[in-house]
């Protein structure tokens, strides 16, 4: 802690992706010019500072991951602080400020910041700022930009008013007045996180971390036709504006290419998850029919030899690479295709300006440069704007070189969210729209986040199948588009689909001296155990489960578990199970038609299900949605909810579903119990706390 006693602040992070990594470091870098010395550390890194003798402001950049859980960096944290042990002053001394990052498209938005704030006011720390919340749904930088320009006059009033409690000959008048102040300068400063009430205009250059580009300054070569803006096009006001653009991020990353040979490191060594699980896939089948809007793929896993562990509603994670062509094609524009094979070392740049540099975890020291832009970097990630900052150095043309300014600017945040952010334009895209930018392999390690792990609910129970473990998914699509010239497959799904494709259209070579399909594939996996989304431990409570489309994987096993217990234990009272299944079109995309087995055998007592695209000749119109099925069964699903204590289940998508069962159940609580919405919403809500009504949705 070697920064000025009288200047500094703690500054913590607790990142998932990246993202609180990368806005703590914006607000270090942006301290310099206001005066201050920020003291960063990832949360994690508890041997480094102490919030228990912390006497000067804290700022915490928190995102939050899962079903509303803090990152895993901020785990110990969490736990240290939620000891129940601790005594409520036990952070009274503590003055902090907290930004957390979050979407709204999930339930439980920004919950890892609501954790982490909570649990400091009951131990009694104080804000010196007001709390602001992100959403990555609309845009961080919604939120994030104006809360770190607040930042600063609150930081300094609460040094300030430190300096003034430390100092001798203070007045208690002087102390209450800067206190006053303080206080008032905080209540102008307060944040909403609704879009609509924040004041984005710009107020001019923040200090010598924002750059003033003049219009004269740069050579402008837009047509003047051109009347629609576009990824590499710009229209008055914002082509004729001044910028405030952000503030280049120092250089901390240096790659020299080494004439030696040697082995990549095991991919267990790429997460910080503990053991990795390399198993063989026995088995894929095709669940749509090949006209169906979206292709499903069921795929089963051999981990008999393994101590791979899960319990029907679990998730685990597949580690993915990037596409071959991409990567590919990401060497041929940086001109490296014929080193992809050599091997590089990654160090930190001698001389950085670049507080507590560090090579990213998740960069081997020692590779081959194939496997860092393979197995290492996510290449097709959203570009942040301090990306786009530094992508700025890297382009000749001078019209290029004023776009990407203002894509990054102030001034263009609009522009960034429509034709970089909502467009889902990665780095490919932008060395494509910009040709002569050219940015070195140490800037794309600098900037482009982590290959995260793809996380799948199982399909399958281990005690209905030992040793087998199964999941379901869609292949993610991403069509073209304007920002975007070409189509593109989801990184993990269209890897496992073409993975699998011997096993979906066999050949002769492929089958064995049986004539049944073989494969040696294998894909590495974790553990990612769900803490909530599982069976009743009383098996005589009732259920429901919802699930459309792929929505309906954890049901199988859940199913199948209830099959194989009932089966065991023919002495106990199982309660009754609902399932609410939807999809497109019946003859197409049905997924599990088999679900009458479990109806017949009576593991399943009752089965609904919706075609949402079939035509009817009916005169009643049938149902096309879960919702719609859910309302017409409103009698059973409030006796099942209120008289008989059962749980309620939802699986799939968030945004188009999961929002629309949720207030098909708030209307029928209403009805049935004959009251107000608000008092259905807070028995809901009362569901939820009881973990009685569960989701397991993604967007």
């Amino acid at each position: 802690m070697c920064c000025d006693s009288k200047r500094r602040f703690l500054l913590l992070y607790a990142t998932q992706k990246g993202q609180a990594k990368a806005i703590a470091e914006e607000i270090w870098q942006q301290a310099g010019a206001h005066g201050l010395e920020a003291d960063i550390h990832c949360i994690s890194e508890m041997d480094k500072y102490n919030l228990e003798t912390e006497k000067d402001p804290v700022v915490i950049v928190i995102s939050t991951t899962g079903t509303g859980d803090p990152p895993d960096t901020a785990r110990k944290f969490v736990k240290k602080i939620q000891d129940k042990t601790l005594p409520p002053d036990h952070f009274a001394h503590l003055k902090y400020g907290l930004l957390g990052l979050g979407d709204s498209e999930y339930m439980f938005f920004c919950n890892g910041g609501r954790t982490v704030d909570r649990r400091l006011q009951e131990l009694g720390a104080q804000h010196f700022y007001d709390t602001g919340l992100a959403d990555d749904c609309v845009g961080l930088e919604l939120v994030v930009d104006p809360w770190i320009d607040g930042l600063w006059l609150a930081l300094k009033e609460a040094l300030q008013l430190q300096k003034e409690k430390e100092g001798m000959n203070s007045t208690v008048d002087a102390v209450s007045s800067s206190l006053s102040t303080a206080l008032h300068a905080v209540d102008e400063l307060k944040l909403s996180a609704e879009v609509q009430n924040l004041k984005l205009e710009d107020e001019g250059a923040r200090g010598s971390d924002v750059l003033s580009q003049k219009l004269g300054d740069i050579n402008l070569v837009a047509p003047a036709r051109d009347t629609e803006p576009s990824l590499v096009h710009s229209v008055p006001p914002l082509s004729q504006s001044a910028l405030n653009i952000p503030a280049l991020p120092p250089e901390y990353i240096e790659v020299h290419f080494q004439d030696t040979q040697g082995e990549n490191p095991h991919l267990s060594s790429l997460t910080s998850e503990g053991i990795t699980f390399e198993v063989p896939v026995t088995k894929a089948v095709q669940l749509t029919r090949e006209d169906a809007v979206k292709t499903a793929l069921l795929l089963e896993l051999d981990i008999a030899d393994t101590a791979f562990e899960y319990q029907p509603g679990d998730a685990f994670c597949v580690i993915c690479p990037n596409n071959v062509s991409e990567v590919e094609e990401l060497l041929h524009i940086l001109g490296l295709s014929e080193k992809g094979d050599d091997f590089v070392c990654v160090k930190v740049k001698q001389g950085t300006k670049k507080k507590g540099a560090s090579r990213p975890q998740h960069i081997p020291e020692r590779s081959t440069l194939k496997f860092i832009l393979t197995w290492c970097l996510e290449i097709r990630a959203v570009p942040k704007k301090a990306f786009l900052r530094a992508l700025v150095e890297c382009t000749s043309d001078a019209g290029e070189k004023r776009r990407l300014q203002e894509l990054c600017s102030r001034q263009g945040a609009s522009d960034y969210t429509h034709f970089i952010r909502d467009s889902n334009v990665c780095l490919l895209d932008l060395l494509h729209a910009f040709p002569s930018c050219k940015p070195s392999l140490s800037l794309l390690i600098e900037h482009l986040p982590k290959l995260q792990a793809r996380s799948y609910s199982v399909s399958s129970s281990n005690l209905y199948q030992p040793g087998r473990l199964c999941f379901v998914f869609n292949v993610v699509e991403f069509p073209a588009g304007p920002s975007r010239p070409v189509s593109r497959k989801g990184i993990c799904t269209g890897w496992l689909a073409e993975l699998v494709a011997p096993l979906l259209h066999p050949s002769k070579n492929s089958l064995d001296t049986k004539g049944e399909r073989s494969s040696t594939e294998k894909i590495s996996i974790f553990p990612r155990p769900n803490n909530a989304f599982h069976l009743p431990a009383d098996p005589s409570v009732p259920l429901i489960m919802v699930g459309p489309g792929t929505g309906i994987s954890p049901f199988i096993g859940f199913l199948q578990h209830r099959q194989k217990l009932r089966e065991q234990h023919t002495d106990w009272e199982f309660g009754e199970t609902w399932l609410f299944f939807g999809c497109r079109h019946q003859d197409r995309d049905y997924l599990f038609k088999q679900l009458r087995c479990f109806l017949e055998n009576g593991t399943l007592s009752h089965l609904e299900v919706c075609f949402s695209r079939d035509f009817s000749t009916a005169e009643v119109a049938p149902p096309k949605y879960v919702q719609d099925i859910l309302r017409l069964c409103a009698k059973e699903v409030a006796r099942v909810l209120l008289k008989e204590r059962g749980y309620f289940y939802i699986c799939g998508d968030k945004k188009h579903m999961a929002d629309d069962v949720s207030d098909a159940v708030v209307d029928i609580l209403s009805m049935e119990m004959e009251a107000d919405k608000l008092e259905a919403m807070k028995i809901l809500a009362m569901l939820r706390e009881a973990k009685r009504y569960l989701q397991d949705v993604w967007s």
